[in-house]
């Protein structure tokens, strides 16, 4: 019975990661069609994340067992390193909890942007489709062709453990999107996790909403609830900085969601019993797609809202100036590099850490192109280019 809710709740989680996570980029993590695809990586040079992304940015979260997080702007692999993996003629494989969505789509452009500059070849990209026997079966259907790499995120990490411990003990190298599987040991089971900063988008989201209201009004929470570490992380990170950096902000309402499509029924209720809120914040942006709704319903065109992950709906709202006044946004196609990136430290015998985060991303109506771009590596579609214009 234990096992069912875990799996029913993951399954949840996994439409917030549709990302992005999660609209909908991702936690991870959103979706919405990108209408371009994502530009390659230079075949020269050492390979890094973006080096648009800022190099000063301090990571703020802690991975799901309390480490310390390094940043992903510190991974690189130089010329001379890419030419040692080369001559191993490596095969990788991609094993998605889902692959139908934009943050996940920009994850698997970014591992196979890097692994082409890298000379590995990826054998395989599977879709689990939020089912834990469907990844399982792909993780054994993916074994039978030998790979040396498995970049995965575990559709649930308890049934899918022994499976991966599989792979692990077949001696494939395990490198994971946010979340390990249970019981696997960082530096002997798997490379290491790789995430957003998701606490730091957290506080972006805060950010934006202080300065919207001038850091003072009444605000509501409309949190994710499940015992989840990525959207747990998101809701505390932006509470306590209200609490802590905003005293004259309050956090009057606060409800939780377990199905991202009630996000509209939730709003519609938290403001019919708020009428006074200023601003409200949703953990990502499918949720946020329904306080939208509902704030246009009950006339709110004064409401403030901001929450995470960029999707083309609330990417849209932001562009044209709308109630969504910004929110904090993952990088997955530069998570895929990082993975990448740790996958050939790896196969070259170097030392890991167990913890990696990208940076967070703060995006408004003056950004939102240049955001697009820098989460996507693809230009934003007309629709939203026309409205920013």
């Amino acid at each position: 019975m234990k096992k069912t809710f875990l799996l029913f709740i993951t399954v949840l989680l996994g439409a917030f990661l549709a990302l992005a996570g999660c609209g909908n980029q991702n936690a991870g993590s959103g979706e919405g069609e990108t209408e371009q695809e994502a530009a390659e990586l230079p075949d020269t040079g050492a390979l890094t994340i973006s080096e648009d992304i800022p190099s000063g940015t301090t990571i703020l979260s802690k991975g799901p067992n309390g480490e310390e997080a390094i940043s992903a702007k510190t991974l690189n692999l130089s010329e001379e390193d890419i030419e040692k993996v080369k001559e191993g003629n490596y095969k990788a494989a991609i094993v998605m909890h889902y692959a139908g969505n934009d943050w996940s789509k920009a994850q698997i452009d970014g591992l196979e942007a890097a692994f082409k500059r890298m000379g590995i070849e990826v054998i395989a990209v599977t879709d689990g489709q939020f089912k834990a026997e469907k990844q399982v079966s792909d993780i054994e259907t993916v074994l039978a062709k030998d790979p040396d790499i498995i970049v995965s995120i575990p559709v649930d990490p308890v049934s899918t453990a022994e499976a991966y411990k599989k792979a692990a003990a077949a001696g494939v190298k395990l490198v994971f999107m946010d979340n390990a599987p249970q019981g696997l040991v960082a530096g002997k089971d798997y490379v290491s996790v790789v995430s957003a900063d998701n606490y730091g988008n957290g506080v972006e989201a805060a950010e934006i909403m202080a300065a919207q209201l001038e850091e003072k009004g009444k605000i509501g929470v409309v949190f994710h609830d499940a015992d989840f570490f990525v959207t747990r992380q998101r809701t505390e990170a932006f509470e306590k900085t209200m609490q802590e950096k905003y005293p004259n902000i309050e956090i009057i309402a606060r409800s939780g969601i377990t199905d991202p499509n009630t996000g509209e029924k939730i709003a519609s209720a938290m403001l019919t019993k708020n009428p006074d809120l200023d601003g409200i914040f949703a953990v990502w942006d499918v949720p946020a797609e329904g306080v939208l709704s509902a704030a246009r319903t009950a006339g709110r065109e004064d409401l403030v809202i901001t929450t995470i992950d960029l999707g083309t709906n609330v990417a849209l709202d932001i562009a044209q100036g709308g109630i969504v006044k910004g929110l904090g946004a993952q990088l997955p196609y530069d998570q895929g590099i990082a993975e990448a990136i740790l996958a050939g430290h790896a196969l070259l015998g170097k030392e890991t850490p167990p913890y990696v985060a990208v940076p967070s991303l703060n995006v408004t109506q003056e950004n939102i192109l240049e955001s697009w771009k820098m989460v996507y590596h693809t230009e934003a579609p007309d629709v939203i280019q026309q409205a920013a214009q």
